[in-house]
């Protein structure tokens, strides 16, 4: 609800004058310098638990060996005229020929299934 009241111009007294706010520069003396990021108790709880799960991945990864990760056996010397799906027979029955295959080159870094007479592989435990 609003109301009006009406005075006579000549009983009207002048408006005090109200403080302003007044810009120094340089800031003026103890003046904080800016800060480019601040962080809160809850930003810094963030990045604590943070820091924790990646520690923690990291640390579950080494222990594990990393994923799919095949510690070596042992080590053979490629015969004359073997093939690296005899090898991965003979050496890894557990697996399929193409499972086997497929892990003798991994651990050997091989591109390709082709290998030659006199060359050692690292057989791994499958």
């Amino acid at each position: 609800m609003s109301a009006i009241a009406w005075e006579h111009p000549g009983s009207i007294a002048p408006a005090p004058q109200r403080p302003r706010l007044v810009v120094i520069a340089g800031g003026g003396e103890g003046a904080e310098p800016e800060v480019g990021l601040r962080l809160t108790a809850r930003g810094r709880l963030v990045l604590l638990v943070l820091a924790a799960v990646v520690l923690a991945g990291v640390l579950g990864v080494r222990a594990t060996g990393g994923a799919g990760a095949t510690e070596p056996a042992h080590t053979i010397t490629v015969g004359g005229g073997q093939t690296l799906s005899e090898i991965a027979a003979a050496e890894l029955p557990n697996l399929s020929v193409d499972q086997g295959i497929v892990a003798i080159q991994v651990a050997n870094k091989l591109s390709t299934a082709r290998v030659s007479a006199g060359q050692q592989l690292v057989i791994p435990r499958g």
